[in-house]
């Protein structure tokens, strides 16, 4: 038996003589070029749904360019990850431009690298890195490849552009709004940074010294007590678990992003402590998650949504000027104050 001749795919060729236009105006209005008339935009556009035309991105890749932008992520669980994508891809949606996600696994260089070379093998335009862990000269071997964005990281570089929150600045808010609730036994859980060349470019080492710094401006130095553990709902949990245990327990639980304040909550939960009667909990990221009623999390809001902006304005940018001097950007944080804090008991 004979198999079935696969249907043929669909040519910029067909689609210009469906339109009666040249292939150059197809190409034109396929590249979003200049000289090509709302008219024949439309004609186009018009043949494209009507053939079901989809480009062929691998021979886009051997002209040079793909309209694809890959976005490393280290951890998808991570609920404030969306909110930069979504101001990312919003300012993409008037361009050629697609975003295409990559998870870097959580605190795994190995695979943080996998997924950065398989960006590049691909032809991608352009690459943002969410908060990434590669050493700098790594980060700056990608960016000699491809116009690359560094989001969350702090530093500087000639090699790449940076789009960050300032950390020190958030922490601060944070440790300023519990004292003045009346807190003194503060208790921060961090990130462990494992490698010491990164600690001054890490925004989860530049809280924790945030927190530091604020709680000895404050008088607090004594109080300062920190738990190791991770960026996520686990870790949050375990640090929690490890604050409750002390014979002095803290009043107040400043956790480094609101994914671990979700796990700190659930420990306290369990242990039968009150939230905020017993004990203040605050966050860092002001995510969708912490804005729910039953939530309710005091967070420092790092706009996420303006994050993902300012990172596609960059990128954009940098494609058209790939000589141009790098450029960073440090938004300044707000803190949003909800139902989680409250004084501390008499």
């Amino acid at each position: 038996m004979e198999k079935p001749t696969p249907p043929r795919r669909v040519t910029i060729v067909d689609v210009a003589q469906h339109a009666q236009v040249s292939t150059t105006a197809v190409s034109k209005v396929l590249r979003n070029a200049y000289g090509a008339s709302p008219a024949m935009r439309a004609k186009v556009q018009q043949a494209i749904e009507e053939l079901g035309y989809r480009p062929n991105a691998s021979a886009r890749g051997m002209r040079g360019q793909t309209y694809t932008i890959g976005v490393m992520l280290p951890d998808i669980r991570n609920p404030f990850f969306p909110e930069i994508l979504d101001g990312l891809t919003e300012a993409l949606r008037d361009t050629p431009y697609q975003v295409l996600l990559g998870p870097g696994g959580c605190n795994d260089a190995q695979a943080e690298a996998r997924v950065t070379e398989a960006m590049i093998d691909r032809g991608m335009d352009a690459m943002v890195l969410v908060a990434p862990i590669s050493s700098r000269s790594r980060l700056e071997h990608i960016a000699r490849s491809v116009p690359t964005v560094v989001v969350g990281r702090h530093g500087h570089s000639d090699a790449y552009d940076t789009v960050s929150d300032d950390d020190l600045t958030g922490a601060a808010l944070v440790v300023g709004h519990l004292v003045s609730l009346g807190h003194r036994r503060i208790a921060h859980i961090e990130h462990a940074e494992t490698d010491p060349d990164r600690l001054a470019e890490m925004p989860n080492a530049i809280r924790a010294e945030g927190y530091k710094r604020a709680m000895q401006a404050h008088g607090l130095g004594d109080e300062i007590d920190i738990v190791s553990t991770t960026y996520t709902q686990e870790g949050g949990y375990a640090g929690a678990q490890q604050l409750l245990a002390r014979s002095q327990r803290p009043t107040a639980i400043f956790a480094g992003a609101d994914v671990v304040a979700l796990g700190v909550l659930e420990a306290v939960a369990e242990a039968g402590v009150s939230v905020p009667g017993d004990l203040s909990v605050a966050g860092y990221d002001n995510t969708t998650v912490a804005a729910l009623g039953p939530v309710s999390l005091t967070s420092v809001d790092q706009a996420g949504h303006h994050i993902g902006a300012e990172t596609a304005r960059l990128l954009l940018d940098r494609i058209r000027d790939r000589e141009r001097p790098s450029a960073q950007v440090r938004l300044s944080p707000t803190l949003v104050t909800r139902r989680t804090t409250a004084p501390p008991p008499s």
